[in-house]
């Protein structure tokens, strides 16, 4: 077990260090923060202070190497349009964003699971069909044109709901059956899958045999096995409860981390992407981590079998 946990944890890390460089990397590459930020009309010279105010004159490698030795002594830069820490800024904003994407995460699950299990009970019936051609138009319609589509009807057409901005309950309804939406279709697909794989073994065949009621297979055999497969995609939802909200918020002007990291790409502000990219990373490998261990409980077979080059 401790071996388990000890592959999982430098593997976690090796993400993360990954991410940040190639965030690095990419950022510094794909333009000169000094034009977005002092305008086209500035002076060299002014051009010239900006840079070597900031470490933009330094070379790359010295660059990375200082911005490595800043994450390990807990600083994260600071904006370089504001000015302030990076990391207090983007903290700022966690409130909002969670605001939108739990109560849409809960969404996701109230409706993806049980419809997924429904559909799975009752194969090939109208239902069925109908759950999974529903799920279908859920995952491949764009979150944005979902979210545009709502606003049109729900906002515009019939006046019930804002359109956006932030408020009462009534601002937040829009966004999070936008997020929600999509996430169930995904959920209640994956969970069929995965109910009628169960449901197919010869395990469930034997319990049936021995005259056990349907109810009393389905409750003790085919839900804790199917539920197996499922923990991945619903920790991947959980990881994804930041980066995901980024259209949405756009869409919704919702002022969460999301719209934050669109409007730092669009103007440059190096610090406070690379802080965004970092929690990112950070809140994905932290759940895949959550699911790794949640497969060591469920199966503790897992967490005993010898390490592969092909896993």
């Amino acid at each position: 077990m401790l071996r388990f946990v000890a592959i999982r944890l430098l593997r976690a890390l090796l993400t993360v260090a990954l991410v940040v460089t190639f965030a690095f990397i990419v950022l510094r590459l794909s333009g000169d923060p000094a034009h977005s930020i002092m305008g086209e009309d500035a002076s060299p010279e002014a051009m010239a202070a900006f840079r070597r105010e900031w470490g933009l004159d330094d070379p790359l490698w010295v660059q990375y190497f200082h911005y490595f030795a800043a994450i390990f002594h807990g600083e994260l830069g600071r904006s370089m349009r504001g000015g302030g820490p990076a990391l207090d800024l983007v903290l700022g904003r966690i409130p909002a964003t969670l605001a939108l994407t739990l109560p849409a995460l809960l969404l996701k699950l109230g409706i993806g699971i049980p419809a997924g299990i429904y559909a799975a009970l009752h194969r090939n019936s109208a239902v069925d069909r109908s759950v999974m051609v529903t799920a279908v138009a859920g995952y491949t319609v764009p979150s944005f044109v979902l979210g545009l589509v709502l606003v049109q009807a729900l906002s515009i057409w019939l006046g019930w709901l804002p359109t956006g901005g932030t408020g009462g309950w009534q601002h937040l309804l829009l966004p999070v059956i936008t997020l929600g939406i999509g996430g169930a279709a995904v959920l209640a697909r994956f969970v069929r899958s995965a109910m009628l794989e169960v449901l197919g073994q010869p395990y469930i065949r034997t319990a049936c045999a021995k005259g056990i009621p349907w109810a009393a297979v389905v409750r003790g055999h085919a839900l804790p096995n199917a539920a197996i497969p499922t923990v991945t995609i619903i920790g991947f939802m959980v990881g994804n409860l930041i980066a995901g909200s980024v259209v949405v918020e756009s869409v919704f002007s919702w002022p969460g981390v999301g719209n934050l990291l669109v409007v730092s790409v669009a103007g440059r502000d190096l610090a406070v992407v690379q802080c965004i990219l970092l929690l990112v990373a950070l809140t994905m490998v932290l759940s895949n981590l959550v699911v790794d261990f949640l497969y060591g409980f469920l199966d503790p077979r897992l967490s005993s079998a010898p390490e592969t080059g092909g896993q």
